[in-house]
């Protein structure tokens, strides 16, 4: 697998992709070096660390190393009631299309926001996500961006994420053209809905799947559920079948490892990637 604690390039598979927060302990140049010797060619990014080292850094950055962006993260957050928030929203996600172009990602991910304070109506916020999207679509097709609306689990439905389900995403999805609006698959949200396979192919046979993005399910969950994604192969997710359903479904593009883990970020970035291609290999390829 390796020669002096490098991974041999060819052990990494081909649509294998690292995302950022993965190994969030790593600078952007840490990043871009890490996965360079490790022979990864795909990276998800984070608007966050990509305005810390500088947009026009980042881009030149990646782009000098041969990386691919799989996708940028993210846009999003859609659902204030108040037509200031709104307008808010609107712009940030102007702001957040305009860097996923400078990038030269393939997709800019919507997580697209949980209800308002006070607020009990999901369909009303389900509702505006449309509205705002409407507007923002025009603008993303001008930069040539595609936009992939993410389910996140129901966990989240209250203060991250309406949208719960690949059903509803797709109901979201399809009110605009496939080659602006798409969905992200993501296993650690979707793996427990028996509804996924059939989502799955008519999300395929729209032209919808604009990423897949793998972590494993590990309970007990931890205080602040964000942080409890489990290191493939760790929890009780199929993750090889998860990854064949899409295949399946005609998805061929990059399959991004997102795993957001304190303990993970507490070790050596270098040591955190070999383990991740391990099991990757092991249990999605």
């Amino acid at each position: 697998m390796s020669r002096g604690g490098v991974v041999d390039p060819g052990a990494v598979p081909a649509r294998f992709s690292l995302n950022q927060e993965t190994v969030r302990q790593w600078s952007m140049p840490e990043l871009v070096d890490g996965c360079l010797a490790a022979g990864v060619g795909a990276v998800g990014l984070w608007r966050d660390p990509v305005r810390e080292f500088g947009l026009r850094e980042t881009a030149k950055l990646v782009a000098g190393a041969g990386l691919r962006v799989s996708s940028l993260c993210r846009g999003g957050f859609f659902t204030a009631s108040d037509p200031a928030g709104r307008a808010t929203a609107l712009e940030d996600n102007r702001r957040a299309v305009a860097e996923a172009a400078e990038l030269g990602a393939e997709a800019l991910v919507l997580v697209s926001g949980g209800l308002p304070a006070g607020d009990r109506d999901l369909v009303g916020a389900r509702r505006r996500i449309v509205d705002v999207l409407g507007e923002l679509v025009p603008w993303a097709a001008a930069h040539g961006m595609r936009l992939g609306i993410e389910p996140l689990h129901p966990m989240f439905a209250s203060d991250r994420c309406v949208v719960s389900t690949l059903g509803q995403a797709l109901d979201i999805a399809e009110q605009f053209p496939a080659r602006q609006v798409g969905v992200v698959a993501d296993s650690y949200h979707l793996w427990w809905d028996e509804r996924l396979p059939a989502d799955l192919r008519r999300a395929g046979a729209g032209g919808r799947i604009v990423s897949v993005q793998v972590a494993d399910w590990v309970t007990p969950l931890p205080a602040g559920v964000l942080l409890g994604r489990g290191q493939l192969g760790d929890g009780c997710i199929d993750l090889r079948a998860f990854r064949e359903l899409a295949d399946s479904a005609g998805y061929r593009g990059p399959v991004e490892v997102e795993i957001f883990h304190p303990g993970l970020w507490a070790r050596d970035g270098g040591e955190v990637l070999r383990e991740v291609i391990d099991r990757y290999r092991e249990h999605v390829a």
